[in-house]
């Protein structure tokens, strides 16, 4: 509340403020998450000394927080879009190797998922020849049809062109770029009819498999549409008894019209 009121007072409206403070909450909250994973970070790397460096980048697109998760899982499609991914091929369900173009040479590393839950996160760990890293990828819903995606890398150069290039920090403006091309990616694909890989993997190792998270989705949506039906049925009943009224109520007045043949018609009640 501190975060908002402080805003407030700058002059931002009270719903970008809201939105602001949200936003740096998950930012801090999803780089707590890799400096934990690393224990801590901000030592030096493979390449004799050099320190490790966090990158952060984040993204606003305008599709569900469901739509851009799923689509984000589609790892050996990354190649299409991005410009320094040259192929990407997914070995089991967390493991991946990674072939990117860094200038004029080619560099691959393998890629391990260590915790994944659904539209919430992504946690990795990379090893490769020429340098080591460990992200974050979170997703957060800031409206029905808008996500922000956050990712949080920590990158160990080991090579010498990784090292000149970290001092430049050419990574992060790769990451920037890319994550862009995602964004402009998933915008242009949030009509088609995509299913993104559901299961869940706690410490590297998949604990609930994506048949079984659709199973669990399913029977979900079973529940619900036998409340409905249930809510109907309570409806129809209802519906019957006052039938039954109706007709009870009939009944009187023909026996009305039989005791007093001689009266004038009554007028029939309409059904309103």
């Amino acid at each position: 509340m501190l975060g908002i009121g402080s805003r407030l007072l700058h002059g931002e409206s009270p719903l970008k403020a809201a939105v602001g403070q949200k936003a740096k909450d998950a930012k801090d909250s999803v780089v707590g998450k890799v400096k934990s994973a690393v224990g801590g970070g901000g030592g030096a790397g493979k390449g004799g000394g050099v320190k490790a460096v966090h990158i952060t980048e984040s993204l606003d697109v305008g599709v569900s927080r469901r739509t851009a998760y799923d689509q984000w899982t589609q790892f050996e499609e990354f190649g299409e879009f991005t410009k320094g991914v040259q192929g990407v091929s997914q070995e089991d369900d967390v493991t991946t190797t990674w072939n990117v173009k860094v200038g004029p040479s080619s560099r691959s590393w393998k890629a391990t998922i260590q915790e994944q839950i659904p539209d919430e996160r992504i946690v990795w760990t990379s090893e490769g020849a020429k340098g080591s890293t460990t992200g974050c990828v979170s997703f957060h819903e800031l409206g029905p049809a808008l996500t922000r995606i956050l990712v949080v890398v920590e990158y160990s150069p080991a090579g010498f062109f990784e090292k000149t290039g970290n001092l430049w920090r050419a990574q992060g403006r790769r990451l920037r770029l890319d994550l862009k091309h995602f964004g402009r990616h998933v915008t242009l694909h949030a009509e088609e009819d995509l299913e993104g890989w559901r299961g869940e993997v706690r410490d590297g190792e998949v604990v609930r498999s994506h048949e079984e998270a659709l199973e669990d989705e399913g029977d979900g949506e079973d529940a619900y549409d036998e409340d409905e039906d249930g809510e109907d049925w309570d409806e129809e009943e209802d519906a019957e008894d006052g039938g039954g009224e109706d007709e009870e109520f009939e009944d009187e007045d023909e026996e009305a019209d039989d005791e007093d043949d001689d009266a004038p018609p009554a007028r029939r009640r309409s059904r309103g």
